[in-house]
């Protein structure tokens, strides 16, 4: 999820600590869950940091390693342990308690987007991506500001409204999940150019009723489109180029990065007096027309290295990424 969406949520996993009675008796303790959740919440994606030295290393790592099963509790010790510190007597074993679960609800929901996690570290390295909720679910976020709003100003207990609130978001993960699994599967149909090997993805957007659709054509291209009210609408239709020079862009460490990461890499490749120019781009997000999450080297004749870019990038924007100039 996004970050202001994770911050809700631990702030309102604070609220539903409530109904732990060793957290409702002490303020102090109140305050330390307070905090621990919300920095809970957030301590997965401090690996957002790993931009500051490369975009590639974020690209490959983001999500990766923060968010799997050991780093639950290493998130867990660092937080309490601070904590520990920081107050005087704490509860701690509440007090642990429910931080894990505010870092084990953050690894839990990113797993329903479409960027995914590598949760099951360090028995796999897949990346989990269930595609069900969008990064920024206005649903979540809504019901959640409300509920926080009604404890603010103290007009309904936490230890009700909170109990209730997670009780209507389960049953909205529940919903979506079957939803999703229904239109999915049924998408074949409402194709009128399926053809065997066709498989297919449905991708959330912010709207309930409005998904975004990738169809991953038997012959290797890919068909971008929406989906709604029971019919497709196909908007792009991109085909993979194959060429030496894009089997050698795969040894350069920014789109090594890239190709670890997504498995709906799609290259294009042009040719120029200088060399070629390589773009690999991430079918799945698509805006504006354009494919934003990309990974392009340029390379000379020889297939040496003249410079490349990995990350998020329009395309007006990416020319000034790139130091060789294709003019």
């Amino acid at each position: 999820m996004d970050t202001g969406t994770h911050l809700v949520i631990g702030l309102g996993l604070a609220g539903l600590a409530y109904i732990d009675p060793v957290v409702a008796a002490d303020p102090v303790t109140a305050t330390a869950v307070l905090i621990g959740t919300v920095a809970g919440s957030q301590a997965p994606d401090a690996d957002t940091l790993l931009r500051l030295k490369s975009n590639a290393l974020y690209v490959k790592n983001h999500r990766g390693l923060s968010h799997s099963i050991p780093a639950l509790f290493v998130w867990t010790a660092l937080i309490s342990g601070t904590l520990g510190l920081l107050f005087e007597e704490l509860p701690l074993a509440h007090v642990t308690m429910w931080v894990f679960i505010a870092v084990a609800f953050h690894v839990f929901t990113d797993l329903f987007n479409t960027y995914g996690t590598q949760a099951l570290r360090p028995f796999s390295r897949r990346w989990v991506s269930w595609n069900i909720i969008h990064i920024f679910d206005p649903f979540i976020f809504s019901t959640h500001v409300l509920a926080i709003f009604l404890w603010s100003f103290r007009l309904v207990e936490p230890h009700v409204v909170f109990p209730a609130l997670y009780s209507l978001i389960a049953a909205y993960y529940v919903w979506r999940t079957v939803d999703h699994y229904r239109l999915e599967r049924g998408l074949k149909r409402h194709d009128p150019d399926y053809k065997p090997g066709d498989t297919y993805t449905l991708i959330p957007t912010v709207h309930l009723y409005h998904w975004q659709v990738v169809k991953h054509n038997s012959d290797g291209s890919f068909s971008l489109g929406e989906y709604r009210s029971k019919l497709i609408k196909w908007a792009d239709h991109v085909s993979c180029d194959s060429h030496p020079a894009v089997d050698a862009s795969k040894k350069h460490k920014n789109i090594a990065s890239f190709l670890y990461f997504t498995s709906f890499a799609c290259a294009e490749c042009k040719e120029y007096d200088w060399g070629y120019e390589v773009r690999w781009a991430d079918v799945r997000y698509r805006h504006r027309k354009q494919y934003p999450f990309v990974a392009v080297v340029r390379m000379d004749k020889n297939y040496d290295v003249l410079d490349s870019y990995v990350g998020w990038v329009s395309e007006s924007k990416l020319e000034k990424k790139l130091r060789v100039d294709v003019y």
